[in-house]
């Protein structure tokens, strides 16, 4: 895979947060700038939320449908 170099801006808050998580997992923070960049395509590209988020939906469904059916009314 081949790398190219670019120059951007972001919240200081932001990318203290990524760098944060970065040392906190051992991982280099470019590793997570390129992980958060396909995430981002991946999202885009399929207009629809990904399997495991909707393997989470379904069960809080499951799980808390009579709680979420009170909170309708």
């Amino acid at each position: 895979m081949q790398k190219e170099k670019f120059a951007s801006q972001a919240d200081s808050e932001v990318l203290a947060t990524l760098r944060a998580i970065a040392e906190k997992e051992g991982r280099q923070f470019q590793s997570l700038i390129d992980e958060a960049l396909r995430d981002i395509i991946e999202k885009k590209r399929n207009d629809k939320p990904r399997p495991h988020v909707m393997t989470a939906y379904q069960q809080s469904l499951k799980e808390f449908d009579e709680l979420y059916r009170k909170l309708a009314k």
